[in-house]
């Protein structure tokens, strides 16, 4: 099984390689990319929601979301996977961005967008559905610039749309989502 999804990934990553590239992509798929760094444009949409009363709770969930997808993905998983990036095992494949560092699986840049767009589709659908598709260009970038296999991405997305559902699960079952919504007076 595991040849096989290597297989796939190679086919989708190579001809991503030998069809896609242009000089426009790759300066759109660079910028991308960065923007992903660290989640930091995530963070940033999470503190920004925190800030306001409307969307306060959105933004702790967000936040919690993203916490959550980091312990698992770059805190454990990516530590027993420990899978090589593509420019590592092809180095025949330049990446046009900074190289980064550590194991490839799954994709941090994935799971944060994810994570953050899912809790926005299911709180708030007029921005979540920009938020989607910011997160699926940015997942998309991870592919092209070589940086990431199909299927680190695509459990990255994975992994954050699980996060932010089960800390949308846990916020509504323990009564946070009412503390901290404002809906209910204690």
């Amino acid at each position: 099984m595991m040849e096989m999804i290597y297989s796939i990934d190679l086919a989708i990553l190579h001809w991503v390689q030998d069809v896609m590239h242009n000089g426009f992509l790759d300066a759109v798929m660079a910028a991308l990319s960065f923007i992903g760094n660290h989640g930091l444009i995530w963070i940033a949409i999470g503190v920004v929601m925190v800030i306001f009363k409307k969307t306060r709770y959105a933004g702790i969930v967000t936040l919690s979301a993203l916490a959550f997808g980091f312990l698992m993905g770059e805190g454990i998983l990516k530590h027993l996977i420990n899978r090589p990036r593509p420019f590592v095992d092809y180095p025949e494949f330049v990446p046009g961005i900074s190289l980064p560092s550590g194991s490839s699986f799954p994709s941090g840049h994935s799971c944060a967008g994810f994570a953050c767009s899912t809790v926005m589709m299911v709180k708030n659908r007029k921005i979540g559905i920009p938020m989607l598709v910011l997160a699926v260009l940015i997942a998309f970038s991870r592919i092209y610039n070589y940086v990431h296999f199909p299927s680190d991405v695509l459990c990255g997305m994975l992994l954050g749309v699980l996060s932010a559902v089960l800390i949308l699960f846990i916020y509504s079952k323990t009564k946070l989502e009412a503390k901290l919504s404002g809906a209910s007076k204690q």
